[in-house]
């Protein structure tokens, strides 16, 4: 008998098979999770400011979706995840996703398209920046918010990514640890917002009218899908469907937790009255605080994470409300504050027995991974304030960042975007 030919099978049929179906899900799913935080923040943020602002607020997160969706495909991606320059920046090889194909790159994620670990990163730049607006709610123009968003996003975000994630990056070569964004993510974006704070100036009024958030339904609801997100957020930083993403949901629903009834505890017994507000800005200071940890931590040191923050944002956000710092919706509270204790908890509390590849901590013998992480958070929030503070020093030049004083009066909503978020009638008794 003649021997059947041999066939060769297509190359992208080999490619294929190299995919891992469990992981892309996940990893695809994760990214639908992290995504939707961006419209919750809208709803965290809105419900927090007076109501001539609530459009003007959630306009403001999400176009940043649409902006910096076209920016991270274009270039953005390619800075932050390219072929590195000196340990600085990526190149701009991957310029328009030129050579990020449907096939697993080994450096990052080598059982997922390389598209699909792209969009998963497009999704914390994308909420990086929308996080800033928190500081300069209800006074800044929009087509200077947008020019500052783009030119934050390419400036501090994407090479901060590089720096602690990129390969090649030169703070991922010193050894800091940075699961899901705290040092990329959250120390950056709240420390750009006091440098956003100082550089804009106090609301209009802000001492003599009410300030008080507007709907707190619209803020606990913000919150409960910020804290749903977040499960796609470091859970899906795992990058596979396996143990350690499992790790990361446990640890991340517990500090979240952990921060939220402690918040609730300082309110109650501070102010007389378990606060709803606080409650919810508890949830996500923990939330914030167990993203760098979320990898290489177990749950009991996720308790004491959460507790931590609850504890540390509740007294860093009263602190600011009695400077003349007006960051008005207390992003650096939060996330600054939040940000540089979950950095530096995870050199306090990780452990390879979680992760065998990340570090020990402190507290099992490694000391100088807590060394790691002060000079990394350090690093990445003065770089954020000081660059964040020049570009808005030069946007304020050329362009002007605050609204006129009478528009600032008559409110956002009508003064830039000529629209109400409901009638009047609707709003019947609600303060201006």
């Amino acid at each position: 008998m003649i021997a059947p030919p041999m066939i060769e099978l297509p190359r992208p049929m080999l490619e294929a098979a190299e995919v891992s179906s469990g992981d892309t899900a996940w990893v695809l799913a994760s990214a639908a999770l992290v995504m939707i935080m961006t419209p919750a923040l809208a709803f965290f943020y809105g419900g927090m400011v007076r109501h001539k602002n609530v459009l003007a607020t959630v306009m403001q997160s999400f176009v940043i979706v649409a902006l910096i969706s076209v920016q991270w495909v274009l270039f953005g991606y390619s800075l932050a995840f390219g072929p590195d320059v000196r340990g600085l920046i990526g190149d701009l090889s991957w310029l328009g996703l030129n050579g990020v194909g449907l096939e697993p790159n080994a450096d990052y994620a080598g059982t997922i398209p390389h598209q699909a670990f792209m969009v998963f990163q497009g999704m914390f730049a994308i909420i990086t920046p929308a996080l800033i607006t928190g500081a300069f709610a209800e006074r800044i123009k929009f087509k200077s918010f947008l020019i500052f968003t783009v030119l934050w996003a390419t400036l501090v975000y994407d090479p901060l990514a590089h720096w602690v994630w990129g390969v090649g990056g030169w703070l991922r070569g010193f050894g800091a640890l940075d699961f899901a964004g705290g040092t990329v993510v959250h120390i950056s974006s709240g420390f750009a917002a006091l440098a956003a704070a100082l550089v804009l100036g106090k609301r209009l009024g802000v001492h003599h009218e009410s300030t008080e958030p507007g709907n707190v339904t619209m803020i606990v609801l913000g919150a409960g899908l910020l804290w749903f997100g977040w499960f796609g957020f470091n859970a899906g930083s795992a990058v596979s469907s396996g143990a350690l993403a499992t790790n990361a949901f446990v640890v991340t629903n517990t500090a979240a937790a952990m921060a939220a009834l402690v918040w609730m505890t300082l309110s109650w017994w501070l102010s007389g009255k378990p606060s709803v507000v606080g409650t919810a800005s508890g949830a996500v200071a923990g939330l914030v605080a167990i993203t760098p940890a979320s990898g290489y931590v177990g749950p009991m040191a996720a308790i004491i994470i959460g507790l931590g923050a609850g504890a540390l944002c509740y007294f860093a956000c009263r602190l600011r409300s009695r400077t003349k710092i007006d960051d008005a919706l207390d992003c650096w509270g939060v996330h600054g504050v939040g940000g540089m204790w979950g950095a530096l908890a995870t050199g306090l509390f990780a452990t390879l027995a979680i992760n065998g590849a990340g570090a020990n901590g402190l507290f099992f013998g490694n000391p100088g991974q807590f060394g790691a992480q002060l000079l990394a958070a350090a690093i990445a929030a003065v770089y954020a304030f000081v660059v964040t503070f020049g570009l808005l020093k030069v946007i304020d030049w050329v362009f002007g960042l605050r609204v006129e004083p009478g528009d600032e009066i008559l409110g956002l909503d009508i003064s830039q975007h000529g629209e109400v978020a409901a009638p009047v009638g609707v709003l019947e008794g609600a303060r201006p």
